[in-house]
């Protein structure tokens, strides 16, 4: 992208952020949202307020074990539906608003209780061309149980690339050529 389309794309995306931290009425979250900003949407996540008389991680203590965690997700489901149906009218109007001056749909989302809860978020399909060793880390993935397909595991790819690195691919290619090994080595099957 030329150097004035990047300035350009960065003004933009830092004119949305300030009309929505500007728009966004007060009291909605404890603190200003975190607002970012692509082509296609605006995702606005903003933290609640924490339940008055709770602890802010939510009440849970290191003991608290799964009855501990199961009431903590119950409150933080609660409290984002809670704040979804309140806000819902004021929400639409908002995104309208930004819809047609920016040119792009607007999803939300809360965190509460030390959870994130997304309410809308926009799928948008990508097209894209990979040369055979790309489109072999997704067959890897596939293959391996842990994406259903390509589309799949280059979703997968793209949310944890800053998580793993390229040695748990590496390892997990040559765990799957040891199960291909191991069945080589096998009994023989019946040919009839």
């Amino acid at each position: 992208m030329p150097r004035e389309d990047e300035n350009a794309a960065v003004d933009t995306a830092a004119e949305i952020r300030g009309w929505c931290l500007g728009t966004l009425p007060d009291g909605w979250f404890a603190g200003p949202p975190e607002v970012t900003v692509d082509r296609e949407e605006i995702t606005v996540v903003g933290q609640l307020p924490p339940v008055p008389g709770e602890s802010a991680d939510g009440g849970e203590s290191a003991d608290a074990g799964e009855a501990g965690k199961a009431e903590a997700d119950a409150i933080a489901a609660g409290r984002s539906r809670r704040f979804r149906e309140e806000t819902r009218e004021a929400r639409i109007g908002i995104a309208r608003e930004a819809e047609r001056r920016f040119g792009r749909r607007v999803s939300w989302g809360v965190v509460t209780e030390g959870r994130k809860v997304m309410f809308t978020t926009l799928s948008v399909p990508v097209m894209t061309r990979l040369r055979q060793p790309e489109r072999r880390v997704l067959d890897t993935l596939v293959e391996a149980g842990v994406a259903r397909s390509r589309s799949d595991a280059l979703a997968w790819c793209v949310r944890l690339v800053g998580e793993h690195e390229d040695s748990w691919l590496s390892a997990l290619r040559d765990v799957l050529r040891q199960v291909e090994q191991v069945r080589a080595e096998g009994p023989a099957r019946d040919q009839r």
